[in-house]
């Protein structure tokens, strides 16, 4: 606890002043003195509402992001498939302009992109970090040949690169789904990246949590539950796992915009989604092939990322040092 921590909390007349000495609320006092987190933290609320938003938004505005308006509008675009207006054909009645060849609005694409995305990457990093915990916990706790085999499966997933094991590996999976004639539906290609990336992806925050536990484990207040009887499930709730939020909190916080580029760089290299179904490494795709003539097509996803990882980066930061603050630099 720092100094101005404990006189925040023993102000006199505060009646709840033994309730604001609890580490919750020491880590919340202290982060909402962070101006650059809760600024990143309204960053983050809002590139989430706006995704959870999108079809109300895109209702609202008129538009959506699959209808093909420069086909059904000749006069959108000129003879070579390009907007016939400047900045992508930017106007009232497309705030981000339509895309070349198709002419489809760029800001339901993004909003739509931005909502799928965000979905893959938060589902992604909610089950990595709870089969981390769990893995973590469990090998830690029993050690002996448990330990040994989980920490021998953790060497090699970390060996791997997963980049390059996801583009190779992701068409097996497809062939062993689905028939080579058949399209893919878009839902199977949703849950089996998002599979793909947890099998590969839990072993790091398993092996932080691993070693926590093998340290806790000889505590004086671990024993002293053993000695009085407590079943493995009990400490492991009770006694261990109340110690570790504040890795987990760090290490989910981080996962997040990791997985967010992580499915980005794999829809841009043709793994995972893919056109007409909206997302942040389709548009980096489709924009990187006619950036040359105009700017205007990479400029909204990749500003719009860009800046939802620096935020939740710069959240998770702040998360670290308002539950750790001698991690403070």
């Amino acid at each position: 606890m720092t100094d101005e921590d404990s006189a925040a909390s023993a102000k006199p007349g505060n009646p709840k002043g033994s309730e604001s000495r609890s580490p919750g609320r020491l880590a919340w006092i202290r982060f909402k003195r962070d101006r650059t987190g809760v600024i990143s933290a309204l960053v983050v609320i809002f590139f989430f509402v706006i995704g959870i938003a999108a079809p109300l938004i895109a209702k609202a505005y008129g538009k959506d992001p699959y209808t093909t308006y420069g086909q059904n509008d000749p006069s959108l675009l000129n003879d070579f498939g390009f907007p016939v207006k400047p900045n992508g054909g930017m106007s009232g009645d497309f705030w981000f302009g339509i895309d070349p060849q198709l002419g489809r609005d760029v800001f339901t694409f993004l909003l739509y992109a931005i909502r799928n995305s965000l979905l893959i990457a938060t589902a992604t990093a909610l089950l990595v970090t709870g089969l981390g915990i769990a893995i973590g916990l469990t090998a830690g706790y029993l050690g002996g040949k448990t330990d040994y085999l989980v920490g021998r499966i953790i060497d090699v997933l970390l060996a791997f690169p997963q980049t390059l094991f996801f583009i190779s590996f992701w068409p097996v999976v497809l062939n062993i789904l689905v028939a080579p004639n058949e399209a893919t539906p878009t839902w199977l290609t949703v849950v089996s990246l998002i599979s793909i990336m947890t099998a590969f992806g839990w072993a790091s925050i398993a092996r932080l949590l691993r070693g926590e536990v093998l340290a806790l484990r000889e505590r004086e207040f671990v024993e002293a539950a053993k000695v009085t009887g407590a079943s493995p499930a009990r400490i492991i709730f009770k006694e261990l796992l109340p110690n570790l939020w504040t890795p987990i909190l760090i290490q989910a916080t981080l996962a997040l915009p990791m997985y967010v580029t992580t499915e980005a760089g794999l829809a841009f290299l043709g793994v995972g989604l893919s056109d007409p179904t909206p997302d942040w490494g389709v548009m980096m795709q489709y924009g990187a092939q006619y950036y040359q003539s105009d700017i205007t097509y990479m400029l909204f996803p990749g500003l719009t990322m860009v800046i939802f990882v620096i935020a939740f980066n710069l959240l998770g930061d702040s998360v670290r040092d308002a539950l750790d603050p001698k991690a403070r630099r």
